[in-house]
């Protein structure tokens, strides 16, 4: 298996994006390329993190509640009726300087996709570029919400069902989530967290001693 470097990668899959794409409006944006956010948070959380833009579509046109057309950032479709669109929040005019009737429309663009359907994910390219780690975390429970994520093949079916439990939550959590989560016992589930940290599949978020929190390792 051949594995791509990320300039090669990018450049492949938007090239592929342009060459199949009838639509003339959303040709020419693919053309101009991708704003500097949307690359960078491309370059520095989705590739890293998940290793591919299969079911990743940039710069996807939607319909209004006027029948005009709006662009998503980055769908995520990854089949049958899952839709999940990421957008990159810049600071700057967009953030500091928000008139009110550009704040009332994208609070209506945001409830038009949500009736839509859509998962919406907003991220700050302040985030990208202060925390990736936790852009990361993020983006693994947003992709858990549509596919079952993999897995390596040698786990139990409890070992693979916690690392997908530690990939849909953002944050640390504790053994008694497990247990209620898989409904085993307190002991059963210290034994497989253990397990998964001496793998180097989990990591130690708090506690010496005694392990208090894991969190799924980047």
């Amino acid at each position: 298996m051949i594995i791509l470097k990320f300039d090669q990668a990018y450049q492949q899959w938007m090239q592929s994006m342009i060459e199949h794409e009838s639509n003339h409006r959303r040709r020419e944006l693919l053309e101009k390329g991708l704003g500097h956010g949307t690359v960078e948070f491309l370059r520095s959380v989705w590739f890293p993190t998940i290793g591919n833009f299969d079911h990743l579509h940039p710069e996807w046109e939607v319909q209004d509640f006027h029948n005009g057309f709006r662009y998503i950032d980055l769908a995520y479709m990854p089949g049958g009726d899952s839709k999940g669109g990421i957008e990159i929040q810049g600071y700057g005019p967009h953030a500091r300087d928000l008139d009110v009737r550009r704040f009332k429309d994208l609070c209506w663009r945001h409830s038009l996709l949500a009736l839509d359907n859509w998962v919406f994910l907003p991220i700050a390219y302040l985030s990208i570029v202060d925390e990736p780690k936790r852009c990361q975390q993020l983006v693994l429970s947003f992709v858990g919400k549509f596919i079952a994520t993999d897995v390596p093949e040698s786990l139990s079916w409890l070992e693979a069902e916690t690392i997908r439990y530690a990939r849909r939550v953002l944050r640390p959590f504790i053994p008694a989530e497990l247990v209620a989560h898989l409904r085993i016992s307190d002991q059963y589930a210290r034994r497989l967290l253990i397990k998964l940290v001496d793998s180097q599949l989990l990591v130690v978020a708090s506690g010496k001693q005694r392990y208090r929190t894991y969190m799924l390792r980047l």
